[in-house]
């Protein structure tokens, strides 16, 4: 049947779905406009935030996860993001910007790794 490592797993990938979603509603419907004023993207010195496409807006504040959660690496995307958001300083950035930034890409990496322990599961019949 199924093994605890499964339910664990499951358990786990529906969480990150309920907080990505409440994440992703808090940040992209209510808290975009605050984030950019205090991170400021280069990207939005060509147009305003709301006129990109939901995927660049998407990968903004993907810029601004890597910086606030790994501002020391150098490396991949992370260092680019890093790069880009220098200005920042993640300890001076209130909570109240950083917690839906955090909930709705950390849900989504984490969530991921949940999916392919799921698939990994479910393929060896566990």
């Amino acid at each position: 049947m199924h093994s605890p490592v499964m339910a664990m797993a499951f358990s786990l990938f529906v969480l990150c779905f309920i907080t990505c979603t409440i994440s992703g509603i808090v940040l992209f419907f209510f808290k975009s406009k605050q984030i950019n004023a205090a991170l400021k993207h280069p990207f939005l010195q060509h147009r305003p935030f709301h006129q990109y496409p939901l995927s660049i807006q998407a990968a903004i504040m993907l810029d601004y996860f890597f910086r606030l959660m790994f501002p020391g690496t150098r490396f991949w995307l992370i260092g680019n993001a890093n790069d880009l958001l220098g200005h920042v300083d993640p300890k001076k950035t209130p909570l109240s910007l950083k917690w839906p930034i955090v909930g709705f890409w950390g849900s989504c990496w984490l969530g991921l790794i949940a999916m392919i322990v799921l698939w990994i599961m479910l393929y060896l019949g566990a």
